[in-house]
Order: C-alpha cells, then sequence, then structure tokens
C-alpha cells in the first residue's frame, strides 16, 4: 500500500507547479513511475512511514555519485523541504573511497558488494552530519537514512536553494573565509574532519557558510585525518587567494583549527 502511494505521490508532483517559476520550472524533473526500481521504493515508503517526507518533489541536482530531491516533510519533521540524498548503487566510484571508511573507527569490516558499500558510505554521512550538529557547525540537519538515501535540511529559503560559494560574490571575502575556518575548527574539536572542503561544498545563506557533503568526513582518529585537514585548508585559502586576492598561510590555519 505504501509503495502505491508513492507511486501517486510521484504522479501527483508532476501536476504540481513550483511556486518559483523561473528556478524550478527549470530543474524540475518529471518524476514518473518507474524512474525508481522496487528497491528504491521500498526504501522511501519506510521515509513515507516514518513521517519524515509525505510528498516527493522534483530532482533539484545530479551529482557524481547521488541524485538530490525535494520532498514535502512529513509530521516528524518541521521544516520547509526535506532534502533526500540518493545515492546510485550501480557506481564504482565508491569502491575507491574505501579508505575514508576502513580507516575510521567506527566502522568494522564493510562488505564487499555495491550496496553494502554505498549504504555503508549513506550511514557514514547521517553519522557525520549528527557530529556536525552536536558541534553547531553550519551543516543541514540529519533527519533519517534508510540503506541508499538520506534524508536532511533543505539549505535555502523560499523553496530557494543557497548558491555554492563558487557561485557568489563575496562582499566581504576576509571576513567570511574567517567565518569557513571557524566551522572547520567547531568540526574538528568535536572529532571530525570535512576532508572534501571546497567552493563546491560550501553553501553561503545571510552571509554565512554552511558545509554539505560530508560523506568522506573521517573522525581525527583516522590515519590520514591530518593530512586531509590540511589539504580542506589548503584547498580553501587557494581558493580565496586566486578569486580575492586574499593572502593566509595553510601552516597557520592549520594551528588555528587544532590548537587556537
Amino acid at each position: 500500500m505504501l509503495v502505491q502511494n508513492i507511486n501517486m505521490a510521484l504522479r501527483r508532483s508532476k501536476k504540481k507547479e513550483p511556486s518559483k517559476e523561473e528556478f524550478q520550472l527549470k530543474e524540475r524533473l518529471k518524476v514518473e513511475e518507474g524512474v525508481f526500481d522496487l528497491p528504491t521504493l521500498r526504501r522511501l515508503a519506510k521515509l513515507f512511514s516514518a513521517g519524515i517526507i509525505s510528498r516527493l518533489y522534483f530532482k533539484l541536482a545530479t551529482g557524481k555519485e547521488a541524485d538530490i530531491f525535494l520532498a514535502e516533510p512529513g509530521d516528524k519533521v518541521k521544516a520547509e523541504l526535506v532534502v533526500l540524498k540518493i545515492f546510485r548503487v550501480q557506481t564504482t566510484k565508491f569502491r575507491n573511497r574505501l579508505d575514508y571508511v576502513l580507516g575510521d573507527p567506527r566502522f568494522g569490516s564493510v562488505k564487499q558488494d555495491m550496496f553494502s558499500i554505498v549504504a555503508t558510505w549513506c550511514k557514514k554521512e547521517f553519522g557525520n552530519l549528527e557530529v556536525a550538529e552536536e558541534a553547531k557547525v553550519n551543516a543541514p540537519r540529519p533527519y533519517d537514512f534508510v540503506g541508499n538515501i538520506l534524508a536532511m535540511q533543505f539549505i535555502g529559503k523560499d523553496g530557494m536553494p543557497a548558491p555554492i560559494l563558487k557561485d557568489v560574490k563575496l562582499e566581504k571575502p576576509d571576513v567570511f573565509l574567517d567565518k569557513i575556518l571557524e566551522q572547520v575548527k567547531k568540526l574538528y574539536k568535536h572529532g571530525l574532519v570535512h576532508a572534501d572542503l571546497s567552493e563546491y561544498n560550501i553553501l553561503v545563506m545571510d552571509n554565512e557558510p554552511y558545509l554539505i557533503d560530508f560523506g568522506q568526513a573521517v573522525v581525527v582518529e583516522h590515519p590520514s585525518a591530518s593530512e586531509f585537514l590540511k589539504r580542506d585548508l589548503s584547498n580553501i585559502i587557494s581558493y580565496f587567494s586566486e578569486k580575492y586576492g586574499i593572502n593566509k598561510n595553510v601552516e597557520e590555519a592549520y594551528a588555528y583549527v587544532k590548537d587556537g
């Protein structure tokens, strides 16, 4: 019955006219029966039953590893919208990222079939977002996960997603860079390194940075945590140097995050 309800919701989402026509009509995907396979529908059904979502809207973005959908929240979520990150099972990219999981003391051995790898990655991102929330880092609040589907907070306003840092011209880039470093520091003090930070994984809303895409984040006990932290800082500092001419020393930023 729940799968039938999902199918009905998918058909209704085709007819729904978004409130922000110019953006949403451009981005909207007609979600119809046949887009999702039966296992994915069953996992979506669990999110319906849990009160996390009540209607599936449209695809917001397609990434290298996952498709991002918007959904109407269920009665257990007090929010404007819910973001569903549906990881693609049929991809080889996750096999190349097992080191981010195997070096993490929170996880033991991982089965080598593709679904198990992807499901572990999804679980890992959910757990990392929980740490970020506990640390009061600006990041999506995690709501739930089922298999390869992660449900989390929508970062944006009035149905419009916040833009990524790369697409924004900052008025006070030096101040914004300091805010990013503060977020990285707060995360580190709670035992986590993002490990994939760049101008593509930071959203800008109300002149504040919001970190996203926490799948690769590792605990500070990970053998490569220091290397990943330096890489994160180097990526961000290089971006601000190239775009805004801001000079900041990576080693000093590293010391600030770890010991400041």
